[in-house]
């Protein structure tokens, strides 16, 4: 191999392992955009948990299972219980509103603009702080099955923890901790 050709090579590489992890089995991307309106759910069907209003702006059925995306509006000053994700990354963006985040020992907190990137079987929960509504925009990568989960347990008419505990392992989430209070 002549070292032009190496070089060209070697500064390829990193963009290369990008995109080949998300080629899906077929090796090609979807063909089609996906636009979704604002305010909108990608299936006309947003839904509430704890206390929030979701909407899937991305769901893995448009990407072979590659993320989901959600925008939730949060309206209380709870969230979700200490717990970790077996199977997939989670990703947080703050649009609106303050959030103390806990990740692995780190105790944190997230501002409008500020964002997070949690690392499957890292522990790890967040709680609103602030004031009025807040937006949080959420993607779990790969897509795993985190849509139909919390689809199913906006329905329970009790959405307490004991409630979710065996939904959640069936959809690789373990819970290991209580919910973070806002102070």
């Amino acid at each position: 191999m002549q070292r032009r050709s190496f070089l060209q090579l070697s500064l390829a590489a990193p963009a290369l392992a990008y995109t080949l992890p998300a080629l899906g089995a077929t090796g090609s991307l979807p063909k089609k955009s996906v636009l979704v309106r604002a305010g909108q759910d990608r299936s006309g069907q947003p839904f509430e948990f704890l206390d929030a209003t979701f909407t899937v702006k991305v769901s893995g059925r448009d990407n072979e299972g590659r993320c989901v995306i959600f925008d939730t509006l949060r309206r209380a000053k709870i969230g979700p219980a200490l717990h970790l994700h077996t199977d997939l990354d989670e990703w947080f963006y703050v649009v609106e509103g303050e959030f103390k985040f806990q990740a692995g020992t780190e105790m944190l907190r997230l501002r409008a603009g500020d964002s997070l990137f949690v690392p499957r079987e890292m522990v790890h929960a967040f709680v609103k702080t602030s004031e009025g509504p807040a937006r949080l925009i959420v993607m779990h990568q790969p897509a795993g099955s985190m849509e139909e989960y919390f689809r199913l347990v906006s329905q329970l008419p009790d959405q307490g923890l004991e409630n979710r505990k065996a939904l959640a392992e069936k959809h690789g989430t373990r819970f290991v901790g209580p919910q973070l209070t806002p102070d």
